[in-house]
């Protein structure tokens, strides 16, 4: 299918979905007159990247996920070096967890302050 094809199918605009192919993240096959051809697996796979943004991975982590993928979900299979990444990723959203609670504290304490 085109890009355009895939592009309605999946509701990902046509520049995403050449920023993801530019990641590495989902391939085509070009044609002689330079048009973009795309499996139907493609689908599958824009929703699993799609998926997986919204659980916070960016899309260098998604590279090294995304072949441990099943399902539009995804479902993510036991790979080499998986649980490490995801640990990875986890502890650093709980450091940004952190960082945003003290600083909701401070403007709250700011606040308290402010209308006394």
């Amino acid at each position: 299918m085109k890009i355009g094809e895939l592009s309605h199918r999946t509701g990902v605009s046509q520049r995403l979905l050449r920023y993801y192919e530019q990641q590495g993240l989902l391939t085509s096959e070009r044609a002689p007159s330079g048009y973009r051809y795309y499996s139907e697996e493609a689908v599958t796979i824009v929703a699993q990247i799609r998926n997986l943004l919204a659980a916070g991975l960016n899309t260098e982590t998604i590279r090294t996920v995304l072949p441990c993928a099943r399902g539009e979900l995804p479902v993510l299979e036991p790979c080499p070096d998986l649980l490490a990444t995801l640990r990875t990723q986890l502890e650093a959203i709980d450091d940004r967890l952190a960082c945003l609670q003290q600083t909701r504290t401070a403007l709250s304490n700011y606040l308290t302050a402010t209308q006394r």
